[in-house]
């Protein structure tokens, strides 16, 4: 048996343009910085039910939990 996109060029199980509203352009996506190291997050489909409390980019700044300072700030601790 042939594989769907063999046949067609397209893939079959792709939803519809429409359906989702999002064609593709992350830069129309929310953005947010990480707390802890101050690089942009983009939103994620895993983050849709509490994007609000999304407060790090990853498991490393999570475990860190500001011990680092924001890079983006640029501000020094006195």
């Amino acid at each position: 048996m042939l594989h769907p996109m063999a046949r067609t060029g397209k893939p079959t199980s792709a939803a519809p343009v429409g359906a989702t509203g999002f064609k593709g352009n992350k830069l129309s996506l929310p953005h947010k910085p990480c707390v802890a190291c101050g690089r942009p997050m983009s939103w994620r489909r895993a983050w849709a039910k509490n994007w609000a409390e999304v407060k790090y980019c990853s498991d490393a700044c999570r475990s860190a939990r500001g011990a680092r300072a924001p890079q983006a700030t640029g501000a020094s601790h006195g």
